[in-house]
């Protein structure tokens, strides 16, 4: 059955410039219905790569601020990405307005997404955080974080939809509710048990060790394992100002101005920083230590290569700095586990003491507004027990919904 989702069967013809641009589109005619004439101004790129190009528009109709995303489209094949979309409904992933396909000069084929307009990502808040020299307060940490694993719970448990491409960039913030989406689900795909899938896959940085030993058979778990590198991240919050001289001392703004004879850089400080993947191993065993054969079995039954040299693993209180939470630093050792089945699952991620701060009846935002909707899950409960789900609702909000069903609504 098709929904207002499905698109429209008009291809839009125009010019290949973006910027400026104004698109029309008619969306409805299905089922009776009457067929509507949307246009959409142009108005900024805000994201570009291999896929294509997203950028901000606004439908002159409504006034309403979009992103579309626009993909170059292979006419022999569905769009994976649209058809997954399609599946999710979820207040913690960005949801799909419409699309429709466009031409350009050249006769190539795009089709455009048009979906919910969100103004940040997670990485300009932590840049914003970084260039400030200050660490993300962390009733924001346990926010953001909870909203990403309560996203993940859902796309893995409703649609069984693995992101394959969780990171700060692709993790969107409203700055004034601070609602978080997960976003850009063109690396995603529904797992199947037995089904071979490309371990070349996901940001270096947040990539789950089983996919760099080769892993095709692997679980949802590889988002858990990016998950836990972005809490990681939130939780150190540090910048790192390279010199040519190691022994110069950290920098503060003014005089950075005043020695400009130094050569320096400023970026964030992701947990594992590998600059290929055979680094990218080294740096998660500086951590985790060495792994074990029946670590290294449980990633991947065949690889048979198993010479690492023998690592300690570091104590994850030494990795944070001393004042972090005993809850924040428990967490995130059950997100980053080398054998993908004793991490945990996003729905025990939720129900973890880490987050007990933002179940609390009167918990607020630092400007004493109210947290965004937290507690309105979705089918990702249905299979989860009685214990995990009383963890999951404080009392107050069972409470409250009890009353809801009571009294009848405008008494």
């Amino acid at each position: 059955m098709e929904t207002d989702k499905e698109m429209s069967a008009t291809v839009v013809e125009g010019n290949d410039a973006v910027t400026g641009h104004i698109i029309s589109t008619t969306i409805g005619g299905k089922n009776g219905e009457p067929k509507q004439t949307i246009s959409y101004m142009a108005e900024r790129i805000v994201g570009t790569g291999s896929f294509g190009i997203v950028f901000q528009a606004k439908c002159l109709e409504t006034g309403e601020s979009v992103a579309i995303k626009k993909v170059l489209q292979d006419r022999r094949y569905k769009n994976r990405e649209l058809q997954l979309m399609r599946l999710m409904d979820h207040p913690n992933v960005i949801s799909l307005k419409h699309c429709f396909f466009s031409t350009t000069s050249r006769d190539e084929l795009f089709l455009n997404l048009v979906m919910e307009y969100v103004p940040e990502t997670m990485y300009r808040v932590l840049k914003h955080y970084s260039s400030m020299n200050q660490r993300m307060p962390l009733i924001y940490v346990k926010l953001y974080t909870y909203q990403i694993f309560r996203g993940l719970a859902y796309i893995h448990t409703v649609p069984g939809v693995c992101h394959r491409d969780v990171k700060p960039q692709n993790l969107l913030v409203d700055p004034l509710t601070h609602q978080v989406k997960l976003c850009d689900f063109g690396s995603a795909k529904v797992l199947v048990k037995g089904e071979s899938n490309i371990s070349y896959i996901c940001s270096r940085y947040y990539r789950a060790p089983e996919l760099i030993f080769g892993a095709t058979e692997y679980t949802t778990s590889i988002d858990i394992w990016s998950a836990g590198c972005v809490l990681a991240e939130l939780l150190l919050g540090q910048v790192r100002i390279i010199t040519h001289a190691e022994e110069a001392p950290l920098l503060i703004p003014f005089q950075l101005v005043i020695c400009s004879c130094l050569w320096f850089r400023m970026f964030l400080q992701p947990l594992f920083p590998g600059d290929n993947q055979v680094d990218q191993l080294v740096e998660i065993i500086k951590v985790l230590g060495s792994p074990t054969r029946e670590e290294i079995r449980c990633m991947n039954p065949n690889y048979t290569d198993f010479r690492f040299p023998q690592i300690k693993a570091h104590p994850w209180h030494k990795v944070f700095h001393k004042r972090m939470p005993p809850e924040a630093i428990d967490l995130t050792s059950r997100l980053l586990q080398y054998s993908p089945s004793f991490r945990c699952t996003a729905l025990q991620a939720c129900a973890h003491p880490f987050f007990d701060e933002l179940r609390e009846p009167n918990a607020r935002l630092p400007n004493g507004r109210p947290l965004p909707p937290l507690f309105n899950f979705k089918q990702e409960l249905s299979g989860a027990s009685p214990e995990l789900i009383s963890k999951l609702i404080p009392e107050h909000v069972r409470r409250q919904s009890i009353l809801g069903f009571q009294i009848p609504p405008g008494t």
